[in-house]
């Protein structure tokens, strides 16, 4: 009996904490969400703030404004200094002539004549036609 010894009993095994990635980020995003939660907290927190400070100066303003518009009656005038109205101290404005000559860039392209080219309707006459034009394209043309 003396054979039979007893193997030696290990110990338990300790489990090792595992800390996984996506534990990590699960914790600094719950950081984060709540980091923008406080923003949006505090921006929501002033926005209300100054809407009513903007709201007690705009009351404000409704007040003073009642007091300073309040009606009064006008003074009535004297009669007894008639108005005598004096002559204006001012040089009176020289009237300048009209010019009626077209732009140039209103001007028809066929009709490229200025105001100062056109001394009178024989002018008008002496303008060529489009028949006229194209013929004289002919001819330079050697076509026809």
């Amino acid at each position: 009996m003396n054979c039979l010894i007893k193997p030696p009993v290990k110990k338990n095994t300790i489990p090792i904490d595992l800390k996984l990635h996506n534990d990590i980020r699960a914790v600094e995003r719950a950081r984060f969400a709540h980091q923008v939660a406080e923003k949006r907290r505090l921006i929501k927190q002033y926005k209300m703030e100054r809407e009513r400070q903007q709201k007690l100066e705009e009351q404000e303003e409704i007040k003073r404004l009642r007091k300073e518009l309040i009606p009064k009656a006008q003074l009535m005038p004297y009669f007894d200094r008639p108005f005598v109205p004096r002559r204006s101290e001012k040089q009176p404005t020289v009237p300048r002539e009209q010019k009626f000559c077209i732009p140039r860039h209103k001007t028809i392209r066929c009709c490229r004549m200025s105001c100062n080219d056109m001394s009178g309707p024989s002018q008008l006459q002496h303008l060529p036609s489009s028949v006229e034009k194209t013929e004289a394209l002919y001819k330079n043309r050697g076509l026809q």
